[in-house]
């Protein structure tokens, strides 16, 4: 008897699953001379009206639209802090012109600077460098810039460092030094040459890439215009009390391992002498590069070199003085970089901007850097400063540290 239950038990279940799953296997296999159920004309009228109106919307907007350009780049602009910090020391107390140049023995905090930089819609881009020092805080850079300029036009309005040479651009984390060139701190400032302004840039249409700026500047601060008005009183009168600068740089691939970059540059502004006297800056750039192209540490070589002379009226006389500099620098392994700069520049006789600086003088440095990665880098650097009114020169010793968090822009080439 339990097996008879057992078997009518077996036989019900079988029996209630075939009736349960046979719906699902017919519409899964339906007879091929299976017709749809007729639709009414309420229904047909229904369809036809709504085919009627997907026809209608227009093409366009079956395109995906594109997000605005900048929108999320505005909403989040690239950010980057930088600290600058070296121990140094030096022989005797050097006299050395840059504002973030580690001048005392011992430690030096060079700068922390906050980079800003964004997209602000289609046609405009903003930029910024806000500095901290250990006495203050000051804006080093901030511009706005256009895009979408035809003829290859762009300008750039704000507070910028001006385009003469190739060291005044720099910020200091694209040194190769720890210390400003003299040139830069002789003839344009402690911060180099900047102001509040404008520049127009204009990319020649030629088949190798040829650049010319021509800005107008504030003449007026001492930071960074030392050879012109400083921080006198000086008032703008007329469209020439203002800092004209003008550069033409041409660069030349001569194969996949040769570059070579070729520039002129050109000052002139008014001073704060009462017979409105005006100062000239002229000055040339190279800049020679070896990188071969297929090698996997990426080693290279390159040279650089910058002379300026520059013209004033002093003390109703006509001076002329004149400063320079050179610099190798070879990145021998993916790591590790090694430099050497020398330095010029004469002086003139009771000059006012530099009473002291009477003859020739001259720099020389040697710097070994270490990179752990992109965002860091530890950088020993020796040098000796010969001024010829001195007796004995000065030696200096300084080891500096960088770091860098966030996002930077790439640097110019």
């Amino acid at each position: 008897m339990p097996h008879l239950h057992l078997h009518l038990i077996t036989r019900w279940v079988l029996a209630a699953s075939f009736t349960i799953a046979a719906p699902a296997w017919a519409n899964l296999d339906p007879a091929p001379d299976a017709t749809p159920a007729a639709i009414s004309a309420e229904e047909a009228a229904a369809l036809a009206g709504a085919a009627a109106a997907d026809s209608a919307v227009p093409a366009a907007s079956a395109t995906p639209m594109a997000a605005p350009a900048g929108g999320v780049a505005s909403s989040n602009p690239a950010m980057s802090v930088i600290l600058d910090g070296a121990v140094a020391g030096h022989s005797d107390p050097p006299m050395l012109p840059g504002g973030h140049d580690p001048s005392r023995n011992g430690f030096n905090l060079q700068q922390l600077e906050l980079h800003l930089a964004s997209s602000v819609d289609p046609y405009l881009r903003f930029e910024s460098a806000i500095v901290f020092l250990g006495d203050g805080v000051e804006v080093e850079e901030a511009y706005a810039e256009t895009m979408a300029l035809p003829a290859n036009l762009q300008i750039k309005a704000g507070r910028f460092l001006t385009a003469f040479g190739r060291a005044n651009p720099l910020h200091l984390h694209a040194w190769h030094f720890v210390d400003q060139p003299l040139m830069v701190g002789k003839f344009m400032g402690p911060d180099g040459n900047r102001g509040m302004g404008v520049e127009l840039d204009w990319l020649a249409p030629l088949p190798w890439f040829t650049e010319v700026r021509v800005s107008a500047t504030d003449a007026t601060d001492g930071c960074c215009a030392r050879s012109w008005a400083a921080d006198s009183e000086f008032v703008v009168r007329s469209p020439t009390d203002v800092l004209t600068t003008a550069t033409l740089k041409s660069f030349v691939a001569i194969n996949d391992d040769w570059s070579v970059l070729v520039g002129l540059s050109g000052q002139d502004g008014p001073t704060a002498s009462p017979t409105a006297d005006r100062s000239r800056i002229a000055g040339g750039d190279l800049y020679v590069r070896y990188r071969p192209m297929l090698d996997a540490e990426r080693r290279s070589l390159s040279l650089q070199v910058e002379h300026a002379m520059r013209q004033r009226v002093v003390a109703g006389r006509q001076v002329v003085d004149q400063a320079g500099y050179a610099h190798l620098i070879a990145q021998f392994a993916l790591r590790w970089e090694a430099g050497w700069r020398s330095e010029w520049g004469t002086g003139v006789a009771n000059d006012p901007l530099d009473p002291t600086w009477t003859a020739l003088r001259t720099r020389h440095a040697a710097q070994v850097t270490f990179y752990p990665s992109h965002f860091a880098r530890l950088r020993m650097q020796v040098g000796v400063d010969q001024p010829r009114w001195q007796t004995v020169p000065t030696y200096s010793a300084v080891l500096a540290l960088e770091t860098l968090i966030g996002q930077h822009g790439a640097h110019n080439y």
